[in-house]
């Protein structure tokens, strides 16, 4: 039943502020693309190490946006969301404008920490902006609709990427040319955000100090479930379509975006509709479904088909979830809750590369799939569990709960 009243439909979504934080939001997130199949090449290729390392070096983007979200969160309540959408986009550029010196691993690790750090200022600076534009009934909407922006940038930034790095960048290649890109992306999207106005709620009491914020708890944890999988597929598909000789993975990252954006385009009322709970259960399933097949189907066929069910997957999950934690805090918390919320997904970024590598250097790349399914079914039943509690709760006379999406 859809669940948006018409005063929230009549209010107007797409603003000029909210498309000059998506198009900002493009320029970050195609810097972001061009290193996705960019930073497992070149660890494996000119810095020679092996997939565990791969894991390694991809997780540690995470390490540091995970140390900070929930600090950035109170700081963007605090001191405003183009504060840190400015100080993100800077800090990104100039880390990945770093790479072209990092010759060795470790080098290359304290690089992607300050590009972890960088990610984690500019994502919840405009991912709050834009719940802060979005009418009451339809955060799931605008939260898909921005997405988009984050997409086209996940399947624009690895078609050049990967171009730039030419046939065999594992044997040889120059990357240069590739961070270059990356940083001149990146300081596009710090131009746009000078344009972008603040959009922080006028309120005094931004509530009691504290950077897990109860509210994001449980989206936070079943994110993690939904985004580990899917941090498997972006660090080892590079390697394997290499490893199977598939040919290289910007076109399955094109086509995984592609699925995304025609998902969020075209369903973006679907979060609200069908009330996070229902959409984040389906989104589970459904990614589990697409990681079995291109573990358990050889070829082309099951690597994209796989990928289309995996994107399907993903399109749902996380507007639904966001809505969810966003819901639970007043506007005055609203920064706090995505940094929260946020972290799990770092948290995700994190674990998924470094344990999947393991699994990759102990069972073989084809493992990885089958292991990031199991994670994703592990939200799933996440999910059940607490609708199951929810229920039982209702049923009992004495008890009062409020009414939840579960």
């Amino acid at each position: 039943m859809d669940g948006v009243s018409g005063a929230a439909r009549r209010e107007r979504l797409v603003t000029p502020a909210f498309l000059l934080i998506a198009f900002a939001t493009l320029g970050y997130f195609i810097a972001e693309g061009a290193l996705l199949p960019s930073v497992p090449l070149y660890v494996k290729g000119p810095l020679g190490g092996g997939e565990a390392v791969v894991g390694l070096v991809v997780g540690a983007f995470s390490v540091s946006a995970l140390l900070l979200r929930p600090l950035i969160g109170r700081l963007a309540d605090l001191r405003g969301r183009r504060t840190v959408m400015l100080i993100g986009a800077a800090l990104f550029g100039l880390s990945v404008a770093g790479y072209i010196l990092s010759e060795t691993v470790w080098l290359l690790i304290v690089m992607r920490l300050a590009t972890g750090a960088g990610a984690a200022f500019f994502f919840v600076g405009a991912a709050t902006a834009i719940n802060d534009l979005a009418p009451e009934g339809r955060r799931g909407e605008a939260v898909s609709f921005f997405s988009l922006a984050l997409y086209a940038g996940i399947g624009i930034g690895p078609l050049i990427g990967e171009a730039l790095l030419g046939e065999s960048p594992v044997r040889a290649g120059d990357f240069t040319p590739v961070w270059l890109l990356t940083a001149a992306a990146a300081a596009m999207a710090l131009v746009l955000s000078l344009r972008v106005p603040e959009t922080r709620p006028a309120v005094r009491d931004h509530g009691r100090l504290r950077l897990v914020h109860p509210a994001a708890i449980l989206p936070g944890s079943v994110i993690l479930a939904a985004i580990m999988g899917m941090a498997g597929f972006f660090a080892f598909t590079p390697l394997f379509t290499r490893a199977r000789d598939l040919g290289d993975s910007r076109y399955v990252f094109l086509t995984f975006s592609v699925v995304v954006i025609l998902i969020r385009g075209f369903g973006a009322r679907l979060p609200d509709r069908l009330g996070p709970g229902r959409a984040a259960r389906a989104a589970l399933a459904i990614s589990a479904a697409g990681l079995l097949t291109i573990g358990a189907w050889p070829g082309n066929a099951g690597l994209f088909g796989g990928t289309i069910v995996l994107g399907v997957g993903s399109a749902l999950a996380f507007p639904a979830l966001m809505t969810l934690a966003v819901s639970g805090a007043p506007p005055g918390e609203r920064g706090a809750a995505i940094g929260t919320f946020t972290a799990f997904v770092d948290l995700a970024f994190g674990l998924g590369p470094v344990s999947l590598g393991v699994v990759a250097d102990v069972a073989g790349l084809r493992a990885v799939y089958f292991a990031a399914a199991i994670v994703a079914l592990t939200g799933l039943a996440l999910l059940l569990l607490r609708g199951q509690r929810q229920r039982r709760r209702a049923r009992a006379p004495e008890t009062p709960v409020p009414e939840v999406p579960f």
